[in-house]
């Protein structure tokens, strides 16, 4: 009876908006599951004082080890300019961490025997078919420099797609001719133009190089989560409710944010504390023109948790099945050889790889930050992150609307305060 009136404690100081703990899983004391108590608390003195300097506006994290809730914290405000608290519960715009979630999706269609990972990405796009490889050429006569463009060696496959090697970018990831042919990023591409405008404007666009010769960060995803309406039949957004976020309960996750819970939603600081310039975030009241499989959806942490916590578990959770172990364990593994270039000019950079939707760490070393090898992680652009330890039996999730550089800041402090309080 002590022991159960312990655990009901811990949820009504840690998780008091959620009814069994955070994310529905058994919370626990940080001890039972080989955690420091002391040391998992300098992530709460930290964030607050990081709030009361004004670094951010408030943060939610999640900690559950050997599937069990071990650090369930709300720090500092949901909206600051409206004075109201950051609650556990509170709704998030997660960017790139929709990437993991429509990766899922695309290897559930494989699992259903309705694609492969090999299938050339035109098979469901036509579009993509046509596309050929940008090269910037200098005239040596007028010293100005101009774009030639070259077929492909090979059509970008679904596996491209998944990896981020396809040819694809972002057009803020660069100023060359090739990245000023491309919208800036999913969110903007997904308030200012239809599905159709968007696959249009891809299949006209140059890539920026040879698929499968190099990794990039750009629109690879969104077009997996087209070719996963085409293949379904089904809106993304409706795919993924129906196949993921209402079997594993993940009930505030979707690509808007419904009117009752509108007084849910996180707000970012009206100004960059570093730069001073005005951050703008996205509106989640509002549905976008199309369902951006790279970066529209909303969730909480505690879903985040739910949908990590199924990876680590291979493919289950509550003994719902949505993937199978080996598919888990192939997503899960390093997809870039050797040859394939590039990987180190994005986060995480140096020690890493990537699977079919994650960064996936190679080794112990040369990664800037602690770490094991075989965790796998994501991060997205307003300031969200999360990461699985298979090794250590981890889940991590870090939730705050911070866009700019300073998220980079809180990737790395998350993994040094939470990797230290490991005491077995």
């Amino acid at each position: 009876m002590l022991r159960l009136a312990i655990a009901l404690a811990l949820v009504l100081v840690l998780s008091p908006a959620l009814p069994v703990g955070a994310a529905g899983l058994p919370p626990v004391r940080p001890e039972e599951v080989g955690l420091s108590s002391s040391r998992l608390a300098r992530i709460t003195e930290t964030l607050k004082a990081d709030v009361e300097r004004g670094r951010i506006p408030g943060a939610v994290v999640v900690v559950a080890r050997r599937g069990r809730i071990a650090y369930a914290e709300a720090v500092g405000f949901r909206d600051k300019a409206a004075g109201a608290p950051m609650s556990v519960d509170a709704i998030f715009r997660i960017a790139s961490m929709t990437k993991p979630m429509v990766s899922v999706a695309a290897m559930m269609l494989y699992e259903d025997g309705r694609l492969f990972v090999s299938d050339p990405v035109s098979k469901y796009i036509p579009a993509m078919g046509k596309m050929q490889v940008g090269v910037e050429h200098l005239d040596p006569m007028t010293g100005k420099r101009g774009l030639v463009l070259a077929p492909v060696e090979r059509e970008m496959t679904v596996q491209d797609l998944l990896r981020h090697t396809s040819g694809l970018t972002y057009g803020n990831r660069g100023t060359t001719a090739v990245h000023q042919a491309y919208p800036q990023s999913s969110s903007t591409a997904a308030r200012e133009m239809t599905i159709d405008q968007f696959v249009e404007r891809l299949g006209k666009a140059p890539l920026l190089f040879q698929p499968g010769t190099r990794w990039e960060y750009g629109f690879s995803t969104d077009v997996l989560a087209r070719v996963v309406e085409v293949v379904s039949g089904q809106p993304i957004g409706q795919f993924l409710a129906e196949r993921l976020f209402r079997p594993l309960k993940m009930a505030d996750t979707g690509f808007v944010v419904p009117a009752a819970s509108h007084a849910r939603i996180a707000q970012a600081l009206s100004t960059d504390p570093d730069t001073g310039k005005a951050v703008s975030v996205p509106d989640v009241t509002v549905a976008p023109k199309f369902e951006c499989g790279g970066g529209c959806v909303v969730s909480t942490a505690g879903d985040y948790v739910r949908f990590s916590q199924m990876l680590l578990n291979r493919g289950s959770l509550d003994g719902i099945r949505v993937l199978g172990r080996k598919t888990v364990e192939y997503m899960t593994a390093d997809h870039l050889s050797p040859a394939v270039t590039g990987a180190g000019d994005y986060l995480p950079g140096a020690g890493y790889g990537f699977g079919l939707g994650f960064a996936v760490r190679r080794e112990a070393g040369l990664a800037s930050a602690t770490g094991t090898a075989g965790e796998y992680s994501w991060g997205g652009a307003f300031g969200t992150m999360f990461w699985v330890d298979p090794r250590e039996q981890l889940v991590v999730v870090s939730m705050t609307q911070a866009p700019g550089p300073i998220r980079v800041h809180y990737r790395q402090l998350l993994k040094s305060f939470v990797l230290q309080a490991i005491d077995d």
